[in-house]
């Protein structure tokens, strides 16, 4: 590549590509076992990631169809009391822990981050395949859980329940989580460094793309906020174990220790799954309406205020825990200040799109699915922020579809939109448009249908993690369940056109879409060591031509 093309603004010339020789791009590099599992490449480990989590994420997936099969009548003629609890825990814990929190930064922060700030990998390469190993090994532990029977606490694991009276396969789970926790520690660190150390000559903070920024901000959280969840499960193994009285209050502990610990981190643990989805759809958004980014500062700083605010917000969640009045009162007032940052971005990506040129491809109808599941989640997280109506609606299925519009139907839908987005750059290898865009609207009309009914069902006092309830609401049930079918249509078929088109697919160009970007000015797939010279920018992020054309 050369230097001189890296100088010139895009606006002013096209940066010249230059094609690797025959087997130097990643891929290419070694096609053994061996070679893929003993690799230090960012991008390589990005794949492996990518191939782990969406084996959990079928597991998940197959628990969920369980939950919604028993849902489907009044009466719990699928499931036993007990093997719903188990279905909904597995759920919870696999889908939380070893797919939305590792999806995006894992495989698209993994991938993209060196390439983005024009670095040759991350900063420490061999921890960064530690963290894979150490991600598989709590994997394991879950695998393990679900052979012996799984466990019926709850993805939340509350106390005592978790400590003292559940099955023993808790202990399994627990150190599942715990493992899994310390590789998105050792992740965290890893993109830190890389982006205060390994930017590219002129690579300023004010140049970095949107996407970088947000995952500087999911780091941070992962580095201060995971330590307060391995700590308080090892207490929660420790009381088990050695009977010590930590959160039982038959040995003298305190349950409510135990909400205080796990919240102050798994609200956070929100942001690590939403912050990097917001950074994606910045890149998508651009992308598509071929226009720099509106208000890029306040889009910037508001990824650092959402991982400020959110390390304050955790006391939302016991609103009706007999924590005092004014505790809640000050929660409510920060739960309502977090949504500003959130509205920014919203507002700022709408802006985006004025009269741009848009591009209406499969990439950028997941990230408008992304911004209208978003707005709903967010909308009613704003409701549940209210004491009066938290109150009302707490622990009912209110709860669940404000979750899920927020985690699976923001989180979810923009991993899709980045993995369309980005697999030409991955793999080297276009897919067909026409089927990622009948994905995106089966995703999204299935996604409102499963989980729109929910809002309805939680407001008429159907409280969560029931499998029988009373026969009026089965109208409701019956037409969640049919949503997710179709929901399950959406995201099964990426899995057959994708992996289609690794044997059959185009070959990629560079820059299928055009876009800004360092990672656009190497060949698709990248060569192993990402650039042939260092790259110099001298352009700020997202520099489009003032017309807004390609």
């Amino acid at each position: 590549m050369s230097e001189a093309g890296l100088h010139d603004s895009p606006r002013e010339q096209d940066v010249p590509i230059q094609t690797p020789a025959e087997g130097r791009s990643y891929l290419a590099a070694g096609s053994s076992l061996r070679s893929w599992l003993l690799t230090t490449d960012h991008k390589r480990i990005a794949v492996l990631y990518l191939v782990t989590i969406t084996l959990f994420f079928a597991i998940a997936a197959f628990a969920a169809a369980l939950i919604r099969l028993e849902l489907l009548t009044p009466k719990g003629d699928l499931l036993s009391a007990e093997g719903y609890n188990r279905a909904f825990t597995v759920h919870g814990v696999v889908m939380v822990w070893f797919f939305l929190i590792p999806s995006i930064p894992n495989v698209f922060g993994n991938f993209l981050i060196p390439l983005m700030i024009g670095a040759r990998d991350l900063a420490f390469p061999r921890l960064n395949l530690a963290s894979w190993y150490i991600f598989v090994f709590g994997g394991l532990f879950t695998l393990a859980m679900l052979a012996f029977g799984g466990v019926d606490t709850g993805w939340t694991f509350y106390t005592p329940l978790s400590s003292t009276y559940a099955n023993g396969n808790v202990v399994l789970a627990l150190t599942a989580v715990f493992i899994a926790g310390w590789s998105s520690i050792l992740t965290g660190i890893n993109f830190i460094v890389t982006i205060h150390k390994l930017r590219a000559p002129g690579m300023t903070w004010g140049r970095l793309p949107l996407f970088v920024w947000t995952h500087y901000a999911t780091a941070l959280i992962l580095v201060l906020a995971t330590p307060v969840l391995t700590v308080t499960l090892l207490l929660v193994m420790a009381e088990r174990v050695l009977g010590l009285g930590i959160f039982d209050p038959a040995l003298g502990g305190d349950p409510l220790l135990f909400q205080h610990l796990f919240w102050f981190y798994s609200h956070p643990a929100v942001y690590i799954m939403v912050l990097p989805a917001m950074g994606v759809v910045s890149e998508l958004v651009t992308a598509a309406a071929h226009r720099k980014l509106f208000g890029y500062w306040f889009v910037a700083y508001s990824a650092l205020g959402i991982a400020l605010v959110g390390f304050l917000v955790w006391g939302h969640h016991m609103f009706v825990a007999g924590q005092g009045m004014y505790a809640s009162a000050a929660f409510s007032f920060l739960s309502l200040v977090v949504a500003i940052p959130s509205a920014i971005k919203v507002y700022n990506w709408t802006a985006t799109l004025y009269k741009g040129s848009i591009a209406l491809n499969a990439a950028f109808l997941f990230a408008m699915g992304f911004i209208g599941l978003f707005v709903m989640g967010g909308l009613t997280g704003l409701m549940l922020a209210m004491l009066a109506i938290d109150v009302h609606v707490h622990d009912t299925y209110f709860v669940v579809a404000h979750f899920h519009y927020i985690m699976v139907g923001g989180a979810v839908t923009a991993f899709l939109g980045a993995v369309h987005y980005w697999w030409p750059k991955m793999f080297g290898r276009m897919y067909n448009e026409g089927w990622g865009s009948i994905s995106a609207g089966f995703i999204f009309i299935g996604f409102n249908l499963t989980f729109f009914p929910q809002f309805l069902l939680g407001y008429a006092g159907m409280p969560r993690r029931y499998h029988e309830y009373p026969p009026e609401f089965q109208t409701l049930q019956v037409l969640s369940s049919s949503g997710a079918s179709l929901l399950a249509l959406g995201y099964g078929l990426p899995l057959i056109y994708l992996l289609y088109s690794l044997r059959h697919g185009e070959p990629a160009p560079p820059n299928p879409w055009h876009a800004a970007g360092l990672e656009w000015t190497v060949p698709s797939p990248p060569p192993t060591h990402n650039f042939e010279q260092p790259p110099i920018v001298t352009y700020d992020a997202y520099d489009y031509p003032e017309d807004g054309e390609p």
